[in-house]
């Protein structure tokens, strides 16, 4: 089997993408897998580090103004187009996947081709949110299948072609062996009292992080309960030497490398509403605030943080509420026991922990 994965720029688009190659290599180590992303971007990083071949693309996504990206965008689409033809021609492909992203573009819609197509390529998309992007939705007439996260999705993508599998998270996100105690330990935490983890992703989020700086003296008065602090690395330095930052019940750090382990550690999350964190969320049971980022195409997080808010999954804080609302209203709900199993018992409706081979089986019977 020959499989070329496409797509990336977040971690949500890569994550997934690493745990569908890792699925097929477990099932079949005979398999080639080749990741094409984009020239400059997180997965020209993440991919060989975890152990794959990566190609980029010199794709860019259009900005908001008028910019000599943009005057660049018609160019670099096509040189994108022309190699991924390249690709389709050297490697033969049995499929191909879109995991979203500025590379998935050009090489779905070069796999999609008529030429491709006669030359027996299959192809795949995986969307990870409840709302998809305007690229997906241009492709899906043209795929041959659909994986998506969240149900009702027909009203985007033609029904006789999707299939309900779930996002793929990071292996072993849900079996981590520590105790409570134990994960509190490891961030020198007080093991006894109540744990609230913020974060904004590897990047961090700006919003999130004003709050907490506005938010110290409900912090600092509020001793019994303490926190994780995730900056993120663009702004780490900004932060890193406030008060709240400095406080004794705040544990403060750039980036967290075993999310499981944060996870495990706390009472509720603070996070951004990304397809990655909900499912990630999802497969721990973790209480929950989501904060949509209004920077996202199409407002996706928006709508991904409204499918949770209706089953009463978690709580949606709007991004313009957040220095105001954030703190007071997780200093509320970690010490309200019932507001958090409830929760709790609900965002677990979400998980899909087998995401990752419910999509390698749908590659199987494209394959063959």
């Amino acid at each position: 089997m020959k499989v070329i994965i496409s797509g990336g720029g977040s971690g949500g688009h890569i994550f997934p993408a690493i745990a569908i190659a890792d699925k097929i290599k477990e099932r079949f180590p005979a398999a080639e897998i080749l990741f094409v992303g984009a020239e400059g971007k997180m997965e020209m990083e993440k991919i060989p580090k975890a152990g794959y071949t990566i190609v980029g693309l010199p794709i860019r996504g259009l900005q908001r103004k008028l910019t000599l990206e943009n005057l660049a965008f018609p160019f670099r689409l096509i040189v994108s187009l022309w190699k991924a033809q390249r690709l389709i021609r050297s490697f033969k492909p049995d499929l191909v996947v879109g995991v979203g992203g500025y590379a998935s573009g050009p090489m779905m819609r070069v796999a999609t081709s008529s030429r491709s197509k006669r030359k027996g390529v299959k192809t795949l998309l995986q969307e990870q949110n409840s709302y998809p992007g305007m690229t997906n939705k241009l492709l899906a007439r043209r795929v041959d299948r659909i994986c998506v996260a969240y149900p009702g999705m027909e009203k985007f993508f033609p029904q006789e072609k999707m299939q309900l599998t779930g996002n793929p998270v990071r292996s072993n996100m849900d079996n981590v062996e520590l105790s409570v105690l134990e994960a509190r330990e490891h961030f020198d935490l007080k093991p006894e009292k109540k744990t609230i983890l913020v974060f904004g992703g590897s990047l961090g989020a700006r919003t999130l992080n004003s709050a907490m700086e506005r938010g110290t003296s409900s912090i600092e008065e509020e001793k019994e309960v303490q926190w994780i602090w995730q900056a993120g690395k663009l702004y780490v330095d900004q932060y890193k030497n406030c008060k709240t930052a400095l406080l004794p019940n705040v544990k403060f750090v750039k980036f967290i490398d075993r999310m499981d382990v944060a996870y495990k550690a706390s009472d509720i999350a603070v996070s951004r509403a990304g397809a990655l964190s909900i499912s990630e969320l999802a497969l721990v049971g973790q209480a929950t605030i989501l904060i949509p980022s209004p920077n996202v195409a199409e407002d996706h997080q928006t709508k991904n943080a409204i499918s949770l808010e209706d089953k009463e999954a978690a709580l949606l804080v709007k991004d313009e509420d957040a220095e105001e609302k954030m703190i007071i209203t997780a200093l509320y709900t970690v010490n309200n026991e019932e507001s958090l199993k409830n929760l709790q018992d609900n965002i677990r409706n979400f998980r899909k922990p087998d995401a990752a081979n419910h999509i390698v089986d749908e590659i199987i019977k494209l394959c063959k």
